[in-house]
């Protein structure tokens, strides 16, 4: 039974139906003949893209109702309302453009070299982002909300666009790690949707993070760190560049204008890498579908010289869905709005054991986490009652090794930090026994004096 495309939301698992059905209705066709019927429909056709893989005016088109979806699905664009399209959100609560995705899969299957992935996938259209913006504090993101998590259908960014959306880099990442996965062995991929729901829909056991396969969403970050490293970005990108502009039937660029290009993608190359690979991935309170803050809001003092690790107990267990951390997310907010008549959610972020870092109050709101001490230090909870057990070694790996030097890096936290337990301040059990064990061995642990109350 075949369903309307009607009845697709912009969501990766309506995505892989709609991927199913066009294999449905024709079950001799390979990917490859799939990937250029999906790009036919989307009209990811132009120069540059034939320079590297087959004309997809010469697949056969789908059905006029079915093109749309993906044509809406694919194109990317971003309207001047901050409307995103040509996205989806992921099942791990992250949103991804498509195209570059499609282009590093159908790359991979042709067995193109790892700078042709990287020039379809990662540096395609770059030249025209760096035109439209050459200035800023900022070169990438933002992220966005969705209007509806559970059928979402329209995307908004938090703010005016930069170089690259953060969809766009989470695409772009995509691409480029299953393009090289599928190049490596392109023998196992016998259907489009079977790989992207293998990459997009796992579940995770109640180990979490520490027992998941390696090919799959969650560890976008690692994989593409393995990939590509930071020294040759520069002339990876300024040859996508060039190449594009040639194919294009562009001049020439000039000395001048190669030099400023140079200077703003050494800069993109430092914020991404900062970004996005050195700093864990944060879902963001919409994503999560936080209430506003109540009230006024008092900003942080930075950078701060604490750090203080708890745990939730209620929740008393680890979540491993991006629904049910939200879930937590929600109910923590609510209990301490509600019946503790805070103005939020108390902590500033929050790890879950999906592979993801919550945002609570963030980088610059004082938070509500460590009576007296909330002016001087972030407060980190880790979904979950760890008075026997420990968090994974993933989520506590994001807290330790990524969310604090993360927050040394963009001026949060002093580099001489001291990260405390709840316990260390406050006469609680929090963050539990064997949790408060375990961190006591962690760098920049302290408990030589309790910071004055004030």
């Amino acid at each position: 039974m075949f369903l309307s495309p009607a009845s697709f939301s912009y969501h990766m698992e309506d995505f892989i139906r709609a991927v199913k059905q066009i294999e449905d209705e024709d079950p001799g066709s390979d990917p490859a003949t799939v990937l250029k019927r999906l790009r036919r429909a989307a009209g990811l056709n132009d120069a540059f893209i034939r320079h590297f893989l087959p004309d997809a005016q010469a697949a056969s088109e789908m059905p006029a109702n079915l093109s749309e979806y993906f044509r809406k699905a694919v194109h990317h664009r971003v309207l001047e309302d901050f409307k995103e399209e040509g996205v989806v959100l992921t099942p791990d609560g992250t949103t991804v453009t498509v195209a570059p995705l499609l282009l590093g899969i159908e790359a991979g299957l042709l067995k193109t070299k790892r700078q042709a992935h990287f020039q379809l996938t990662f540096a395609k259209d770059l030249d025209v982002s760096f035109r439209r913006h050459s200035s800023g504090t900022h070169l990438l993101g933002p992220d966005g909300c969705w209007n509806n998590v559970t059928s979402p259908q329209v995307f908004t960014l938090s703010g005016k666009p930069n170089l690259l959306t953060t969809a766009q880099i989470n695409g772009r990442m995509d691409g480029m790690i299953l393009g090289t996965e599928i190049s490596a062995n392109s023998s196992r991929l016998l259907k489009l949707s079977s790989l992207l729901k293998e990459y997009y829909s796992h579940r995770l056991d109640r180990k979490g993070m520490d027992s998941a396969p390696r090919l799959i969403s969650q560890r976008r970050r690692e994989n593409f760190q393995l990939l590509v490293f930071p020294s040759p970005l520069m002339k990876k990108t300024m040859t996508t560049v060039e190449l594009q502009q040639r194919l294009t039937g562009q001049p020439e660029m000039k000395l001048e204008t190669k030099r400023k290009l140079r200077a703003v993608v050494r800069k993109a190359i430092k914020e991404f890498v900062q970004m996005y690979l050195d700093c864990p991935p944060i879902i963001s309170r919409c994503t999560w579908g936080a209430e506003p803050y109540r009230g006024t809001p008092t900003y942080l003092s930075l950078p701060l010289p604490f750090l203080f690790i708890h745990h939730t107990d209620t929740p008393n267990e680890p979540c491993l869905t991006f629904e049910k951390c939200s879930a937590d997310m929600r109910a923590m907010q609510r209990y301490h709005q509600e019946e503790r008549g805070w103005d939020d959610i108390g902590y500033s972020f929050v790890a879950g054991s999906d592979g993801y870092i919550y945002e609570g109050r963030g980088w610059n709101i004082q938070g509500a986490h460590t009576s007296g001490q909330n002016s001087r230090g972030y407060g980190v909870s880790f979904i979950g009652n760890y008075q026997t057990n420990l968090p994974s070694q993933h989520a506590m790996s994001l807290v330790r090794d990524q969310l604090a030097a993360c927050a040394v890096d963009r001026g949060g936290l002093v580099s001489s930090y001291t990260l405390k337990g709840h316990r260390d301040v406050v006469s609680t059990a929090c963050p539990g026994d064997a949790f408060y064990k375990e961190i006591s061995g962690w760098e920049h642990f302290g408990v030589r004096r309790n910071p004055p109350l004030y």
